[in-house]
């Protein structure tokens, strides 16, 4: 008699080699307005979530309330003489559909300004963890610590009518978006600065403020967290940080429960982990081939790590079928400010080299990158370089678009998710009765 793992594994291996098999097989049947190659596909392209903040389009990228990220860049306000976008701008712009003006700006700055205060149990929660919890572990124990504060949760014991669910969802989505950026400013300096923390500018902007929070003052640096921030703010509803928010938040849990589940999503490296896992793949390019590797060299490393059966991180995407725009407003960036920059520099051949590799593959139908791609040398530019930490900006700039999201879930008064779900061998026999009727 084996163990439970074992007879686990001695029905698992074959049954995952037999459905790979049956979905090769009869992948293109029918199961209505879907194939089964689509249920064994997570879904992708079939259209079952309303979001109103964004869309994404596999071959235009993606559109905040109709605008593309070049005319976000153009047309959100600005601090005076600035360069990049205010991401407070793009959270007015995605709740309410309008273009703001900088006096719209201004008011959500003092709105947020006068809800920052953090109650000291989450930092006292944070401060329980070992120093060596990965950044997004903290983030998300932080973010559910701050539920204690929800408005909702209080609203709805009380007796709440659904009709104004909304309510005190945004009391809790400006008090999260408040304070987030003063939590993942705590456990940067905590992890990283020997716990020696920085006091607020309260005269900053949002994502100004959090880089001074972070410890890094240069005025470059606050641009690159506003284009940042902007640009990391929603991708549609469909990826796995912003469908969380959805599915969870359709349950009623308020805003704190919805947004840390989110983030415990985003910290998988097939979403917002990403972003290191690129660094650390280039890191180890450059420990076997050495320091400013060439293209050719480049393009041996990429059959290396192909034939090892591993990916090209930054490389391919569920939705785009181009060039992720938000890569190109990161290299804009950097053509700006560090055309030099060594790593930057192997992004841009890396960028050159293995689109035409992977696409030579035949495998995969994106061969190009996408924001991750990029984020990670700007950050290392600047001295930012504990890419453990680079998914938590990740998941500070998605707070925008995900609770934006979550207020419309509420006003519109959206049910519970319940998608279907069926067996195998349910398949199996649906598949053969409608082989057998020819």
């Amino acid at each position: 008699m084996g163990t439970l793992k074992e007879k686990f594994i001695e029905k698992a291996l074959p049954l995952s080699a037999e459905i790979r098999q049956f979905v090769k097989e009869n992948g293109q049947v029918p199961l209505g307005e879907f194939t089964v190659e689509d249920v064994y596909a997570g879904q992708k392209g079939i259209i079952g979530l309303l979001t109103e903040t964004s869309l994404l389009d596999a071959n235009e990228g993606i559109r905040f309330r109709g605008y593309s990220i070049p005319e976000l860049r153009e047309k959100l306000p600005k601090v005076p003489g600035g360069t990049e976008p205010l991401p407070e701008g793009l959270f007015y712009l995605m709740l309410l559909g309008e273009m703001p003006t900088y006096d719209d700006v201004l008011e959500i700055q003092a709105n947020w300004g006068a809800r920052t205060s953090v109650p000291a149990h989450v930092y006292a929660a944070i401060d329980a963890l070992p120093i060596t919890t990965h950044p997004m572990t903290q983030f998300s124990i932080g973010i559910m610590a701050m539920q204690t504060d929800s408005k909702f949760a209080e609203a709805y014991r009380e007796g709440i009518n659904k009709k104004d669910y909304w309510d005190p969802t945004y009391e809790d989505v400006c008090n999260l978006l408040a304070r987030i950026p003063h939590v993942a400013a705590y456990i940067y300096r905590r992890t990283y600065k020997n716990g020696e923390h920085i006091a607020p500018k309260p005269e900053l902007d949002w994502a100004g403020n959090f880089a001074h929070m972070l410890g890094y003052d240069q005025v470059e640096f606050y641009k690159l967290m506003r284009l940042y921030l902007t640009i990391h703010a929603d991708h549609e509803g469909g990826n796995v940080s912003a469908h969380t928010t959805h599915l969870v938040g359709s349950a009623l849990s308020d805003p704190y429960l919805a947004f840390s589940a989110a983030m415990n999503g985003l910290a998988g490296p097939l979403h917002g982990l990403a972003n290191q896992e690129v660094i650390r793949w280039i890191f180890e390019m450059r420990n076997e081939i050495g320091n400013s590797p060439s293209k050719e060299q480049i393009a041996d490393y990429i059959h290396t790590t192909l034939k090892n059966g591993k990916v090209v991180p930054g490389y391919g995407h569920a939705v785009l079928r181009k060039t992720d725009p938000r890569f190109i407003a990161q290299q804009e960036f950097a053509k700006t400010y560090m055309p030099d920059d060594e790593l930057v520099n192997i992004v841009w051949n890396i960028y050159e080299v293995a689109p035409p590799i992977l696409e030579g593959l035949g495998k995969i139908k994106n061969p190009w990158p996408n924001v991750d791609a990029h984020s990670g040398a700007l950050l290392l530019h600047y001295g930012l370089n504990e890419y453990d930490f680079f998914t938590v900006l990740f998941g500070v700039s998605r707070a925008l678009g995900v609770m934006a999201s979550l207020l419309w879930d509420r006003a519109l008064g959206l049910p519970i998710e319940r998608p279907k779900s069926v067996t195998y061998e349910w398949l199996k026999n649906t598949v053969e009765a409608k082989k057998a009727k020819g």
